[in-house]
């Protein structure tokens, strides 16, 4: 079972670092996750903040990063998570 928890955390850490490349919000990534790759929020967002504590200076610089640039469009964002659970899957399938 810690192998399985330990590859689930794995992927979902993957799948936010696809989804900072295009420069989702926290909150996009886990909305995009839960509709698109079926993964709860609380997950999504513990990984996330993991992440935040082990590299707070590139995450700082990404939120002030964040704030500037328009948001993408529901569709965007539907169209590229869609791509990501794609590449993922492909991935996974490999390994």
């Amino acid at each position: 079972m810690a192998d399985s928890s330990a590859t689930y955390i794995h992927l979902v850490h993957h799948l936010i670092e696809t989804c900072l490349i295009f420069h989702m919000t926290k909150e996009e990534c886990m909305e995009a996750l839960s509709k698109h790759a079926n993964i709860k929020p609380v997950i999504t967002s513990t990984v996330w903040n993991e992440l935040a504590k082990e590299n707070k200076e590139f995450f700082e610089g990404y939120a002030q990063s964040i704030n500037k640039q328009d948001a993408m469009s529901e569709e965007e964002t539907s169209q590229l998570t869609r791509s990501m659970i794609r590449e993922s899957s492909k991935h996974s399938d490999d390994n």
